[in-house]
C-alpha cells in the first residue's frame, strides 16, 4: 500500500496505491466523505470499499481531496474536489495504459463527487455509491446516467432519509439502459457504524457479478 503524491489542479495531492500483478487488471477509485466533517482517505468505509476493490484483483487507489492530511490547497465546495479526483483518474491511467476497465466508487460526499465525474469521464464503466447525500445535492445532472451502479444506503441514517436516495434510484431505472441495484441496510445509519463487512460483501458480490455479466457478453460476440 504505497504512499503516492501525485500532481492535482491546486497543489500535490496525497494518496494510497495497490498495484495489481495482472497489468491489464481494471482500476477503481474510492472517494472519501466531506472533508468538512473529518473525511478523509483513512475513513473506514472508505478503506472497507479500497480493501474489497484490491480482493477483487483490482489496481486500486484512495486519496485525500484538497486540504486533507498531506494534500495541498483548501477546501472548494465540491467543484475544486470533482478535478482533484479526475487529476487521480489521470494518474491511474498514466500508469496503466492497458487496464481492463475503470470504476469509481464514493461514500457521501464522495459519491456526490463520483457521480459528478461520471458524467465528465466516458471512460468510467462503473460505479459503486454508499450513502449518497441526495437529501443535500441536485442529482439532477445525472440525465441521462452513462451506465448502471450499485446503490447502498441505510434505513437509519440520521443524515440522509432513505426515501430521497430511493426517489433518486427509481429515477435513474426509468431510464433507458440504466439499472442501479439499490441495496438497503436495516439498522445501518450515515457512518455505517455496525456494517462494514456487509459493505465489503455487497460491494464484491455486485462487482464480481457485473464483470461476469461483460466477460459474457464479450465472449458472445
Amino acid at each position: 500500500m504505497p504512499e503516492v503524491l501525485f500532481a492535482g489542479p491546486d497543489g500535490r495531492l496525497e494518496g494510497r496505491y495497490h498495484h495489481a500483478k495482472d497489468r491489464g487488471a481494471p482500476l477503481a477509485l474510492i472517494l472519501h466523505p466531506h472533508p468538512l466533517h473529518g473525511g478523509t482517505m483513512n475513513n473506514r468505509i472508505t478503506y472497507t470499499m479500497y480493501q474489497s476493490f484490491q480482493k477483487l484483483g483490482f489496481s486500486v487507489m484512495r486519496f485525500n481531496f484538497r486540504g486533507v492530511g498531506r494534500s495541498q490547497g483548501r477546501y472548494d465546495g465540491g467543484f475544486g474536489e470533482i478535478s482533484d479526483a479526475a487529476a487521480a483518474l489521470d494518474w491511474m491511467q498514466a500508469v496503466n495504459p492497458s487496464h481492463g476497465g475503470l470504476w469509481i466508487a464514493g461514500y457521501s460526499f464522495g459519491a456526490f463527487v463520483g457521480m459528478q465525474l461520471l458524467m465528465r469521464r466516458p471512460e468510467i464503466s462503473g460505479w459503486i455509491s454508499v450513502a449518497p447525500p441526495a437529501s443535500h445535492y441536485d442529482f439532477g445532472f445525472l440525465a441521462p446516467c452513462p451506465c448502471g451502479g450499485l446503490m447502498i444506503h441505510g434505513d437509519a441514517d440520521e443524515l440522509v432519509p432513505e426515501i430521497s436516495v430511493r426517489k433518486l434510484v427509481d429515477k435513474l431505472n426509468t431510464q433507458k439502459n440504466v439499472s442501479v441495484d439499490y441495496r438497503i441496510f436495516a439498522g445501518a445509519d450515515h457512518v455505517f457504524a455496525n456494517h462494514a463487512e456487509q459493505i465489503a460483501e455487497g460491494i464484491e458480490d455486485y462487482v464480481r457479478k457485473t464483470m461476469a455479466r461483460r466477460n459474457m457478453a464479450l465472449a458472445a460476440d
